[in-house]
């Protein structure tokens, strides 16, 4: 599949200019066929053929080996999930905190990286708040801020500024202090390659419905199996124990990453993640950045001043200043172009993938 196919294949694109997949891609018919087609086996054949727990289970099973050759991972060390945020919240409620124990988190944190640690004040917990200078990291200010914190908490590719951050020296410092790393890496998967193994981190959190162009409600959660193993959920049900029918006593939580998964939940979105991991190996990382890069060089080139994301690329995030940010979002959805506002800078973003053209970047800069 080559990038014109993908859009040809995606009913989003004949309706506007959509550069907003930061926030949700829209999904090409292969995904959301893929998802309807199991959704309707599971439901009208799997309950009286295989069994409709089977069919889901073996479902859940291959998304789990998917996910893991997509990110670099082991099965074991991938639990499924249903967003980023669901995966950043089961590893703040799994930690066995204390009062006084610190998390370090960035000013650069979607509310995904936020939330969880503000709701762990009652507990006593202190946040720490990284300030950060255009979407860049000062790495001597976190190797104070992480000296004595139990968790650090960073994107992999900033959603406001679209810069990368050195994930894999961040792991380094902080482990030299023996604090945990969660990563937020939905920006990444889909858009340019993932390999946790080089991170390193303790947590990795994504989901499918951003730049895998996948259907909103599946998610995964990478947690070291070192890590996995010394941890118990906050929540814990029939899909966290080794085997849900063992006697009360014999009951035991799942080796590895598994024991964060809950309950009943639908393996359609699953399937459609499949599909679509499948769909970006085939496009394939090497077209996906070349055609990503010069697609945000043209953007940027007409920006001009406005820019506020690094000149040079590093990623399909692009952000740019605007006296109105939000009547600005209005008024270019009315001429049908589709970007999004940020609260943070106060700003307008727009996400370049590669089912992006020319055409759209030329739409937009005319529309501005």
């Amino acid at each position: 599949m080559d990038p014109a196919d993908l859009r040809a294949a995606i009913p989003a694109c004949e309706r506007g200019v959509y550069f907003n997949t930061g926030a949700s891609g829209p999904a090409p018919r292969n995904v959301v066929e893929a998802t309807s087609d199991f959704l309707e086996h599971h439901e009208y054949v799997a309950p009286v053929a295989e069994g409709a727990y089977p069919a889901a289970f073996d479902t859940f099973d291959e998304a789990r080996a998917r996910a893991a050759d997509f990110v670099g991972a082991d099965p074991d060390e991938i639990a499924l999930t249903e967003s980023t945020a669901d995966g950043i919240a089961r590893v703040a409620a799994a930690i066995d905190w204390s009062p006084g124990d610190v998390v370090v988190r960035t000013d650069l944190e979607h509310s995904a990286g936020v939330v969880p640690w503000w709701n762990l004040r009652e507990q006593g917990v202190e946040v720490r708040v990284l300030d950060t200078e255009a979407g860049r990291l000062n790495l001597d200010a976190l190797a104070d801020a992480a000296a004595d914190a139990r968790l650090l908490c960073c994107n992999s590719i900033t959603w406001n500024y679209g810069t990368q951050l050195p994930i894999q020296r961040i792991v380094e410092i902080a482990h030299d202090h023996d604090t945990l790393v969660l990563v937020d890496g939905v920006q990444s998967p889909g858009q340019v390659p993932v390999d946790v193994g080089e991170w390193n981190a303790d947590f990795v959190a994504g989901a499918g419905h951003k730049w895998l162009l996948g259907p909103w409600g599946a998610g995964f959660l990478h947690v070291d199996r070192d890590v996995a193993d010394r941890l118990t959920p906050g929540v814990a049900s029939y899909r966290s124990v080794a085997d849900a029918g063992a006697d009360e006593e014999d009951l035991e939580l799942a080796a590895g990453a598994r024991r964060f998964e809950v309950g009943t939940t639908s393996p359609a979105p699953y399937r459609g993640l499949i599909e679509a991991m499948d769909t970006i190996e085939a496009i394939g990382h090497g077209t996906i950045t070349d055609r990503i890069e010069r697609l945000t060089d043209r953007l940027k080139a007409g920006l001009g001043d406005r820019l506020l994301s690094p000149r040079e690329y590093e990623s399909g995030l692009v952000t740019f200043a605007a006296d109105d940010p939000e009547g600005l979002v209005d008024r270019l959805a009315d001429e049908g172009v589709h970007v999004r506002s940020l609260p943070n800078p106060e700003a307008v973003r727009a996400s370049v993938h590669v089912f992006n053209t020319a055409s759209d970047v030329d739409a937009l800069l005319d529309a501005l």
